[in-house]
């Protein structure tokens, strides 16, 4: 299949959780980053091409504020090669404050490889 991502994705070297704002539940964590998406890793599949309101608690040095928060849409989901108890999921930015994208970038250029 051939690649349709225009935004080049980094590894992502720290353990960071990502929860469901709606419902406080920890979807995955991240495990690569860029400017317009993200890759959880999860416990269990999600359904592709859904929105989610996304939460990622920061620390102090990154923003003024314990966390940001996102609409993201998943655009795939398959079960991990390797570990198949585990799922990647991809996800696109689709609305984020400037504030919190300033932040969302900052998280990147700090813990990515």
């Amino acid at each position: 299949m051939p690649e349709k991502r225009t935004t080049p994705r980094k590894k992502f070297n720290m353990y960071m959780r990502v929860l469901n704002d709606d419902t406080g539940e920890i979807l995955g964590h991240m495990v690569e980053v860029s400017q317009t998406g993200l890759r959880l890793e999860t416990v269990g599949p999600l359904p592709a091409n859904t929105d989610y309101y996304l939460r990622i608690e920061i620390t102090p040095d990154l923003g003024s504020t314990p966390f940001i928060i996102f609409i993201a849409r998943t655009r795939w989901c398959k079960m991990d090669s390797l570990q198949p108890n585990l799922f990647q999921v991809g996800f696109e930015i689709v609305e984020i404050v400037p504030e919190d994208m300033e932040v969302f970038l900052r998280i990147i250029q700090k813990y990515t490889g």
